[in-house]
């Protein structure tokens, strides 16, 4: 039996009904907090799918059109595309990247020429999509590059604001391209083209999936642990956020997730910059296979997409995206 005297306050109170609890609800998830990522494939009428990822495809250009609508129907603001680049489109170089007619420039051109402005388009700037050694870049010395390949990742940002992409993403984890690219960008009269830098890209073990998703796994050489960030450090991340915002950029990712939910926080915290977060191919897959062995059910996505809006994500790159914004 309890005795004594009842707290005035009892917290619970605000939880014992559905409509109190969305009263006090302190963050809440939309279709407009999504991005959802694309994955393309050369051919016609090829809807690929990849076995690392149960449930997400490569698609071929002509399918572009019925996914697109979708998206823009689920309410999401914006999509981003990752070519599977055919091997023998592959060199030392990455020079596919710069290619007019390569996946994701034909990708734009016709999401641009069917939707207009009613959907924005995000494309990486790195190579690893287009190197036969799956690097972010050039490799000298099996080293890779740093000047020597943000030349390369400035064209290929110049080619894609071309074609009409809206946001120019790099996550080759280069120093210096944001400015660069910036600079360049400003130069060629694409002011308003945003960037959105990959400030804040640990090494990580996540990216698997992905990988195999575009088709590096196989071929990457070594790791990219000279120029991703090492995941035992947190004030690092700072450092390089700060220089990113310094050299114009206009938003800053943290990849992974919900491993590096801390990192999310304290970007925000300290620079109150637009903060996206990516849900990689390796959260996404643990999640999946987890829900389809009976593990966890499908409402652990909707816990794992508000632990970034609670650490102070604007937006989330996720796999999940357009499933979970039909259900929003």
């Amino acid at each position: 039996m309890i005795t004594g005297k009842y707290p005035s306050l009892r917290l619970r109170r605000s939880r014992k009904y559905n409509w109190s609890r969305k009263l006090v609800r302190e963050n809440n998830l939309s279709s407009s907090d999504l991005i959802y990522p694309i994955f393309l494939i050369e051919g016609k009428n090829r809807n690929q799918p990849i076995k690392t990822m149960p449930g997400v495809y490569r698609h071929s250009i002509d399918q572009l059109g019925k996914i697109v609508n979708n998206v823009i129907k689920s309410g999401i603001p914006m999509v981003a595309l990752f070519p599977s680049t055919p091997k023998n489109k592959k060199d030392n170089y990455g020079s596919e990247a710069l290619n007019e007619n390569n996946l994701v420039c034909r990708a734009i051109r016709y999401i641009k020429k069917r939707f207009k402005n009613n959907i924005g388009i995000m494309c990486d700037v790195a190579l690893d999509p287009y190197t036969n050694h799956g690097h972010d870049g050039l490799l000298k010395n099996n080293y890779v590059a740093n000047d020597e390949t943000i030349s390369v990742l400035v064209k290929q940002s110049i080619l894609q604001a071309q074609m009409g992409c809206d946001v120019i993403a790099p996550s080759d984890m280069m120093d210096g391209r944001i400015g660069s690219i910036r600079k360049s960008l400003d130069k060629n009269k694409f002011q308003d083209v945003q960037i959105l830098s990959y400030a804040v890209k640990f090494a990580s073990n996540f990216y698997g999936p992905f990988r195999d998703a575009i088709g590096s796994k196989k071929s990457l050489k070594s790791n990219k642990k000279n120029y991703q960030m090492d995941f035992s450090n947190s004030n690092e991340s700072l450092r390089e956020v700060a220089l990113d915002i310094k050299e114009g950029a206009d938003m800053v990712m943290v990849k992974p997730g919900l491993p590096y939910l801390d990192i999310i926080q304290k970007v925000k915290t300290n620079f109150k910059i637009p903060v996206l977060a990516y849900q990689v191919s390796g959260e996404y897959s643990l999640i999946k296979n987890g829900i389809r062995n009976k593990y966890v059910n499908e409402d652990t996505i909707i816990e794992s997409l508000l632990c970034f809006k609670r650490a102070g994500a604007s937006a989330i790159v996720s796999y999940f995206a357009l499933d979970i914004a039909k259900k929003l």
